[in-house]
């Protein structure tokens, strides 16, 4: 580099890096990766540990290391506990509760640094088995996921929370309970679930066989043993992710035969991080990093296949220094024991769709997956050139075996000869080199798209408020979209060419096709989620799992849109007509102004209901208008057993005031529910199994109140003169604002397609590689 051009570089800023414009970026910068008040050339050398040549490819946004690397890189000695990988899987728990209790502890620490945990559940007994202890039978294996999930869902990581996914095996007698937990809504909701999908389950799914689900107790040498059609079981786990969004797949056989260590005696997957495109074994971890794909076409539409190769090496040893760099820094010690012996790495890639648009390719087309098989080729062998250049100066992983290693299908398959010639005789460096995560949150900071997901839409739906106080929604339009668009002076997206294809436009098959092309020459896994519509059917969900299955993948992700799980997440009501402003929220009195309160008279209907908390007996009492039936004023005592009363009668007051400011008894209970696990609660229900539906006191409240007020509801004996109900239906599309005539409580809006909305700015959040991400302000939360 020039004189010239290393002062440019001393005096860069993160918005000449990446653009004034980028304000979603330069914030997701400030807020996520930005240590203190550093500049942005400070940030450079220390994320990039001094190396000029990873330092020039961050600059030219050409790779990217994980976000823990990004944060954490060069802090350590600030007396901060951090980490530098972003996952972990933890060692399973035996089947004793010594076991099961210190796998909880592992995961509190864990994400006390702030990895995220993959835990499986597999080695535990399912319900009803004979034990030795004072409950003479197990609870089961779904028991203890909401200790898990409580465990999750309680330890901060600097204004987050920490990601778990919990799995197990398809044989297990536990697996229909595992299935449908989700179905719950107050149960395991820190958590993503998946089954461990074998080979033998997949044909019988396909040849409609019974299929035999077993476990044999070491301790007591029992056995338990179900026979279920495989078919139905199969259709079961569609219908639960057609409707919760959950549970994924993890074709295990694929997992364990795909990889550089298929044939290590000394070696197996324990299970997957949070996100699954990572298969780890217990104590692993992984440290990411990823290619921007798009910034290696040239002005003329071409790949650069020989850059791409060089940035494949480089970020290959850039991921192996922090790698070095971080081994003391792991929480635990069988995690420092792992790293050591088997130092897996992840180099992924993003912007893939953004590459094919410059080059004017469709993606999920012939040409397409013709193009990605040699690119996923390239970067496979490049990197693993890196690793076998690093096993000669510092010699292979310590469990390497060569032996073992030339017999893996994936390695004979997929390695040219001329990087075999140097394995032969250096050996390996890392056992694991290839996934592709998600990069959700990094490739909205860059502007370019997540993993090998196609671009989720052209444009996104902004609102901004205009000096007479309405809402008016503009265009913003997706980066690569708007860079075609003003290079050829298009004035919108309808004039686009026939290969800006969107997540909506490709077909499904298309996705499988493209992420098996991938999976070929990708030793780890891969992080995608097929998007459907709201109208897709639970047989379009099986015929995807069907053909991930068929086309070798090792797992896949499916979110419908509208699904229960979606209206979980909503953090504001769904709108009955999209081309209209938002309804608001009714009462009696048409709309209250802003800080009016309405008075609560004394004819009113009271309901009463009595709980069961972590601390003992609560009684709710709500008192309901007569003739709309909305709620007015809420009274909370504890019973003799325990409680805090200067905390009910406070609560108490809140929910009264706001129910009397307009508030409706849904936007009210959503808050409530915000509220997280109680460990006393959590407790109290795993012992005595008697506390009222809720994870803590004020989600029981909320549901007893809900209780109460779909009974009122059902009392309220409407005029003579009210507009039949049916009526209201049909016109309220035709006009939202007819809601404020007519009694809204019996008009279920809750019904209609359900919008996803960012918790930070309200914008709409989409689901794209196995993570939850808001393309309006960065937001995002892996799921």
């Amino acid at each position: 580099m020039s004189e010239k051009a290393t002062h440019a570089v001393r005096e860069m800023t993160v918005e000449d890096w990446l653009g004034a414009d980028n304000t979603i970026g330069i914030d997701i910068w400030n807020k996520k990766y930005r240590y203190g008040d550093e500049t942005f050339v400070h940030w450079l050398d220390r994320v990039s540990g001094g190396n000029a040549s990873v330092k020039h490819l961050i600059l030219e946004k050409k790779f990217l290391f994980g976000g823990r690397i990004l944060a954490n890189r060069g802090i350590s000695g600030e007396c901060k506990k951090i980490t530098m990988s972003n996952c972990y899987v933890i060692e399973p728990p035996e089947d004793n509760l010594e076991s099961i209790f210190d796998c909880a502890k592992k995961l509190a620490r864990t994400y006390s640094y702030g990895g995220g945990c993959g835990v499986d559940l597999s080695k535990l007994s399912p319900s009803g088995m004979k034990v030795r202890n004072a409950a003479k039978e197990s609870s089961g294996a779904v028991s203890f996921m909401d200790l898990y999930s409580m465990v999750t869902g309680l330890i901060s990581q600097n204004g987050r929370r920490g990601a778990l996914m919990l799995s197990l095996k398809i044989d297990h007698p536990d697996i229909e309970e595992f299935i449908d937990i989700k179905k719950d809504l107050d149960r395991v909701t820190k958590a993503n679930i998946s089954i461990r999908i074998t080979k033998e389950f997949m044909d019988a799914v396909i040849d409609d066989r019974p299929f035999k689900m077993t476990f044999t107790r070491e301790e007591t040498g029992d056995t338990v043993e179900k026979i279920v059609q495989a078919r139905e079981l199969f259709n079961k786990v569609a219908e639960n992710n057609w409707d919760m969004g959950e549970p994924g797949m993890l074709f295990w056989d694929r997992i364990e035969n795909w990889n550089f260590l298929s044939e290590y005696d000394n070696f197996k997957y324990s299970g997957v991080n949070p996100c699954a495109e990572e298969p780890l074994p217990a104590g692993g971890s992984c440290l990411l990093g990823s290619i921007n794909l798009a910034e290696f076409v040239d002005e003329f539409g071409n790949l650069d296949f020989d850059s791409l190769a060089d940035a494949t090496f480089t970020a290959t040893m850039a991921l192996n220094e922090v790698l070095d760099e971080g081994l003391p820094l792991h929480p635990l010690q069988e995690q420092r024991d792992s790293v050591r012996d088997w130092r897996q790495i992840g180099l992924g890639i993003f912007g893939y769709a953004d590459m094919l648009i410059k080059m004017g390719v469709t993606y999920g087309s012939e040409e397409a997956l013709e193009l990605t098989e040699h690119i996923a080729r390239h970067i496979l062998n490049y990197a693993t050139q890196a690793s076998t250049t690093l096993a000669y100066t510092k010699g292979p992983f310590p469990m390497y075996n060569h032996d073992k290693l030339i017999k893996s299908k994936f390695y004979d398959q997929n390695i040219d000869q001329w990087v075999k010639d140097y394995v032969d005789k250096y050996g390996l460096r890392n056992s694991q080199i290839i996934t592709i995560p998600p990069t959700g949150t990094l490739s909205t900071m860059i502007g370019v798209s997540g993993g090998v997901e196609p671009i989720f839409a052209n444009y996104y739906t902004r609102k901004t408020e205009s000096l007479h106080g309405e809402n008016v929604e503009y265009k913003v339009y997706t980066p690569i979209v708007k860079e075609y668009m003003d290079k050829n002076g298009l004035t919108d997206d309808s004039q686009l060419p026939d290969y800006f294809v969107t997540s909506s436009d490709i077909k499904p098959i298309d996705r499988v096709k493209t992420q098996s092309v991938w999976q070929q020459y990708v030793d780890a896994s891969i992080s995608s989620t097929v998007n459907l519509p709201e109208g897709a059917t639970v047989d379009d969900v099986a015929k995807i799992y069907i053909d991930a299955y068929k086309y070798g993948l090792k797992g896949i992700t499916v979110f419908r849109s509208g699904c229960r799980r979606a209206g979980i997440l909503t953090t504001s009501s769904s709108k009955p007509n999209e081309d209209t402003v938002d309804a608001p929220e009714v009462h009696n009195e048409d709309t209250l102004p802003r800080g009016y309160i309405l008075d609560a008279s004394d004819n009113l209907v009271g309901k009463k209901r009595k709980l069961m908390t972590g601390c003992g007996s609560l009684h709710c009492t709500a008192f309901f208008d007569p003739i709309t039936g909305d709620l007015m004023e809420t009274y909370l005592s504890r019973g003799s057993t325990g409680g805090c009363a200067n905390s009910y009668t406070g609560l108490s007051r809140m929910i009264s005031l706001a129910a009397r400011a307009g508030v409706g008894i849904d936007a009210i209970i959503d808050q409530l529910n915000s509220c997280g696990v109680c460990p006393s609660y959590a407790v109290r229900h795993a012992t005595k199994h008697d506390t009222s539906p809720g994870a803590c006191c004020p989600i029981a409240i909320g549901k007893a109140l809900k209780d109460m007020w779909e009974e009122m509801q059902s009392e309220i004996a409407f005029d003579d003169d009210t507009e039949p109900l049916e009526s209201v239906e049909e016109r309220l599309f035709d006009d939202p604002m007819v809601m404020i005539s007519y009694p809204v409580q019996k008009i279920d809006l809750t019904k209609s397609i359900t919008t996803y909305t960012c918790p930070e700015c309200g914008a709409e959040v989409i689901h794209e590689g196995g993570c939850d991400i808001c393309k309006n302000c960065g937001w995002s939360r892996c799921s």
